[in-house]
């Protein structure tokens, strides 16, 4: 069993994209510029942007966070993102969710600029990832193809379940793992709360990636021996002995299920680290295309 270090590879992806800047800038060319936007005070959400920020600062990525209250309007929220996409200083825009109940999270996704979409939650970005077109793939699933390259884990011809059919993670990393494509080119079978015979599929499964958003749903018998188990899960569960009252659980029952495996990410320290990071290489991606579109 070898624990897939999400943190070490995030580290990588933003050492590799540090050095691309100071080429950037040694030749006069400005930096890449992230855009965030966070509505009201949620905790969570603070805490998830504070490091996104942090990550443009230690790559060398300019930044630009604004913050509104829970009581902003659907069309001030709209008015500002628009603003965002003229802004030709700004490469990509994400705007924290979930939002209030007020404000609908279509409607905001949808006035991002489709060349400024750097979390790939635009339809026209969905729409490209499915047909196998260059676009933007959202963070996580992102994230989880870094993983596998990185490890240089076999992918081609592999058995891939997904557990939880999500439009952020499920359903486009059984989408991006079936293409013919390096990591991918496996056989993918999308399983959900609704499907009666999980066990069964699961031990078929070369490779399990769970993120149905259940902590310890994935149990040791549910996995065959020299598995790949990627677990996206990161539940909040109360935990007195932690300084912040809880801990972060993910979907696999780690202690139980790792020895089992070839490969397994732990939770936290896995695919959590690879979310922001593939988010950052979305950004480099944004400003490669805006400076070619600009000439």
């Amino acid at each position: 069993m070898q624990k897939i270090d999400g943190r070490l590879v995030a580290q990588a992806v933003r050492d590799d994209l540090a050095e691309k800047v100071k080429e950037l800038t040694a030749k006069g060319m400005r930096a890449p510029h992230l855009a965030a936007i966070l509505v009201g005070t949620d905790g969570g959400s603070e805490t998830y942007v504070a490091a996104k920020v942090k990550d443009c600062e230690e790559i060398g990525f300019g930044s630009t966070l604004e913050r509104h209250p829970a009581s902003i309007t659907e069309e001030a929220l709209l008015s500002h993102i628009e603003a965002m996409n003229e802004d030709p200083e700004i490469d990509g825009i994400i705007v924290q969710l979930p939002l209030p109940k007020h404000i609908s999270p279509e409607k905001v996704i949808n006035a991002i600029h489709p060349s400024k979409d750097v979390d790939g939650f635009h339809p026209e970005s969905v729409g490209k990832m499915v047909g196998g077109m260059p676009t933007f793939i959202s963070a996580t699933p992102y994230g989880i193809l870094l993983l596998l390259d990185y490890y240089k884990i076999p992918t081609k011809g592999r058995h891939a379940l997904v557990i939880g059919r999500s439009a952020i993670v499920g359903t486009p990393v059984s989408i991006l793992l079936s293409r013919n494509t390096y990591p991918g080119n496996c056989t993918v079978t999308l399983c959900h709360s609704a499907t009666p015979n999980i066990k069964e599929l699961c031990l078929q499964a070369d490779i399990v990636v769970a993120a149905i958003g259940k902590p310890g749903f994935v149990t040791a018998d549910m996995v065959k021996k020299g598995a790949v188990v990627i677990d996206v899960g990161t539940t909040r569960v109360p935990d007195p002995s932690k300084k912040s009252g809880f801990s972060l659980k993910g979907d696999v029952a780690f202690e139980e299920v790792a020895p089992l495996t070839s490969y397994i990410t732990p939770v936290p320290g896995g695919v959590g680290p690879m979310t922001r990071a593939a988010l950052m290489k979305n950004t480099y991606l944004a400003y490669l295309g805006r400076e070619k579109a600009n000439g």
